[in-house]
């Protein structure tokens, strides 16, 4: 019997754009889906497939324009946008495919600033530089992001989104500007987070070498689940 825990419900998620003098063009249709806690998992698809909307839903980005997204037995769809903001900054963080970290901020500083915006309670120095050095990066944490290769800066944007110790990382497309070592270090450390700190990794990915490393893996196209593996 499987008594892994969820983190994640949808049910029949929708998300329509309006079509001037047309139909909706429907980006996600009859999206349910259960995504497992403390895991990796992945929505793989081509551009256009659907996968950033849906993440954007289940992070409480965007609303759908039907259906119902639960996080840990709180309905989240039916919650205004303070409400959302605050689930964001308490239980989730974020990685972008640009990494957009501060450009005058050391990797250090950058780290630093996020937890000053979460409201985060612990000992800064202490929890900036253990993230640094999950993320391979206690050495160069007093580097600026131009003195950083690719895959540095995004190893620290990766440190970042995690310092105030969210339930859920989601990360789009996170290693779409890196080669494919680089990208598969990047995973790793998704691995490795989800082993250590217990955090859920949801990543976007249209890379089909990557798919074997999620421990749940969800197929999108053209705006429908496909397959999960």
């Amino acid at each position: 019997m499987d008594m892994e825990e969820m983190i994640i419900k949808t049910k029949d998620i929708e998300r329509a754009y309006p079509v001037p003098d047309g139909e909706p063009f429907y980006a996600l249709k009859n999206i349910t889906l259960e995504i497992p806690k403390g895991k990796l998992t992945i929505f793989r698809g081509k551009s256009g497939s659907g996968k950033t909307t849906l993440m954007n839903l289940l992070g409480a980005l965007d609303q759908p324009t039907a259906g119902e997204i639960t996080l840990q037995d709180q309905v989240i769809t039916s919650l205004d946008e303070e409400a959302c903001g605050r689930i964001r900054r308490k239980q989730m963080g974020f990685v972008f495919q640009s990494v957009a970290l501060i450009p005058i901020m050391t990797a250090y500083e950058n780290v630093e600033y996020s937890l000053r915006l979460s409201g985060y309670d612990g000992d800064f120095e202490e929890r900036v530089k253990k993230c640094l050095k999950m993320v391979g990066l206690g050495a160069r944490m007093h580097h600026m992001p131009q003195e950083m290769s690719g895959g540095e800066q995004q190893r620290t944007a990766i440190a970042r989104a995690i310092a105030h110790k969210p339930q859920i990382l989601f990360a789009d497309e996170p290693t779409a500007e890196l080669d494919t070592n680089t990208g598969l270090q990047v995973v790793k450390i998704f691995k490795n987070l989800v082993e250590q700190e217990g955090v859920t990794v949801i990543m976007t990915t249209h890379d089909v070498g990557l798919m074997e490393v999620g421990d749940k893996v969800f197929e999108l196209e053209d705006g429908e689940i496909i397959n999960v593996q």
